[in-house]
């Protein structure tokens, strides 16, 4: 299953802008680029972030 950058900072509970500076950080998994200015993150990419945090 793939999620855009609003279902991610929903599941996240912060901002789309908080998102991409994780991602330009280097702090948040990397996105996949599934067509012409489209990008999503993987669910499992998610869970694996979400795994080193506990």
């Amino acid at each position: 299953m793939f999620y855009t950058v609003d279902e991610v900072s929903s599941r996240y509970k912060v901002s789309t802008k908080t998102i991409w500076r994780w991602v330009r950080e280097g702090r948040f998994p990397r996105t996949v680029k599934i067509g012409p200015g489209t990008t999503r993150w993987r669910e499992e990419d998610l869970q694996a972030f979400e795994d080193g945090l506990q």
